[in-house]
């Protein structure tokens, strides 16, 4: 089944689990090691996609968050929490249809997870993975698909400041490293 074939819950559960499985591969003592997003390590990446997510969808269809674990005492335990209340509403028919309002504007939550949610967590599992020294391959299909969705939106994305500049790759490089270049990172 391709990239468009898939339902968002689909796409989620299968992104979540490969940074799942590159959070609980991270080895002892690996937590603090310096992460590709500057300023960060391992743990930020972490940190960043519980603290941002899940207020952000269960907040938009009028859900409170649920207890999760600190990213500082337990990342994996943080992770499995913010992915078990997402999956719970994507896997929800009526609260995937609901209709949200944020500033990504209106939209079902559905779609404000597949717009703001599976690339990111894609790219965290390459920085999570690389950050620890873990398997940096992940879903060249979703990401040349990400890539074709993103290009388009280059300036207004870089002006965000949520990507570093550009970085140089080879014409003919696979559609994660182009991905990755994209957002400023160095394959």
């Amino acid at each position: 089944m391709t990239t468009t074939q898939r339902t968002t819950a689909q796409r989620w559960r299968h992104l979540a689990d490969e940074f799942g499985r590159r959070v609980d591969g991270v080895p002892a003592g690996r937590w603090d090691d310096p992460a590709p997003c500057e300023g960060w390590v391992a743990r930020d990446v972490v940190r960043h996609v519980v603290e941002w997510m899940p207020p952000l969808y269960l907040g938009a269809v009028g859900l409170e968050v649920p207890e999760i674990p600190s990213v500082d005492d337990d990342p994996a335990g943080a992770w499995r929490a913010a992915d078990a209340a997402i999956t719970a509403l994507l896997d929800d028919p009526v609260l995937a249809a609901s209709p949200t309002s944020t500033r990504a504007g209106d939209m079902t939550l559905e779609a404000l997870v597949a717009m703001t949610g599976l690339m990111d967590l894609l790219v965290h599992a390459w920085d999570l993975a690389r950050a620890t020294g873990q398997d940096e391959d992940v879903d060249a299909e979703e990401a040349s698909a990400f890539l074709a969705g993103i290009e388009p939106w280059d300036a207004a994305l870089r002006s965000s400041g949520h990507y570093g500049p550009r970085v140089p790759v080879p014409d003919d490089a696979d559609g994660m490293t182009r991905l990755l270049a994209f957002t400023g990172r160095r394959p």
